[in-house]
């Protein structure tokens, strides 16, 4: 090997030195906070499934209340879950709970439950409407319309409509009940019931190949 070799060697060498020393720190707080997200991100994923796994035994628990007809005991259960933080099985417990008081005669139970579940969405609207619903069963009409609002699908129209008819105001709920029938597909299921709310309002069915939206 030539001298010049290795002078070149020795050269590059302390250059390396110079640039680590420069530069290693950084180099190891570097390495340091991957490591350190790596196991972050292992820790949450064990976290997650831990949380998973105990919203899955709550669940679980809140349907053996329910098959046992033990609501309050189900309620608390519900409430444990925290809707929101357990997913999906914060919200199916909520509405099981609230099917299973509307079917105890308890919609006021069943009001506080649903309106307790965090909603967004289309999901929401579907919410709503069934809290409205309760709303006028329970002689809070004017509450269900203010909860509806605006909103004008077939639905909304027909709960609107079901809370002038709660009202004795039967011709702007025969209106109602019209708008939501001309927006419901003929083939829809629910169309026979809206289409006997039309005629008790005293309103007439008009062939669905005529309606207009």
């Amino acid at each position: 090997m030539a001298i010049d070799d290795l002078l070149d060697e020795h050269e590059q060498s302390e250059r390396v030195r110079t640039w680590l020393r420069k530069n290693g720190a950084g180099i190891l707080s570097g390495v340091i906070l991957g490591v350190g997200a790596i196991a972050g991100w292992q820790w949450w994923q064990k976290e997650q499934v831990g949380k998973l796994a105990e919203a899955n035994v709550r669940y679980e628990a809140v349907s053996r209340s329910l098959q046992s007809k033990k609501l309050d005991d189900a309620a608390k259960e519900v409430a444990a879950l925290g809707s929101g933080k357990a997913g999906i099985y914060a919200d199916l417990a909520s509405l099981e709970l609230a099917k299973a008081q509307v079917e105890a005669g308890k919609n006021e139970d069943a009001i506080k439950t649903l309106r307790a579940l965090k909603t967004e969405g289309e999901f929401k609207a579907l919410i709503d409407q069934r809290v409205a619903r309760l709303l006028i069963e329970t002689g809070k009409a004017d509450e269900a319309v203010k909860l509806i609002g605006a909103a004008d699908d077939s639905a909304s129209l027909e709960i609107r409509g079901d809370a002038l008819i709660a009202q004795n105001k039967r011709d702007e709920a025969r209106e109602l009940y019209t708008q939501a029938l001309a927006k419901l597909d003929v083939a829809a299921p629910q169309r026979r019931l809206l289409e006997t709310k039309l005629m008790d309002a005293g309103g007439t069915v008009a062939d669905p190949a005529a309606e207009k939206i």
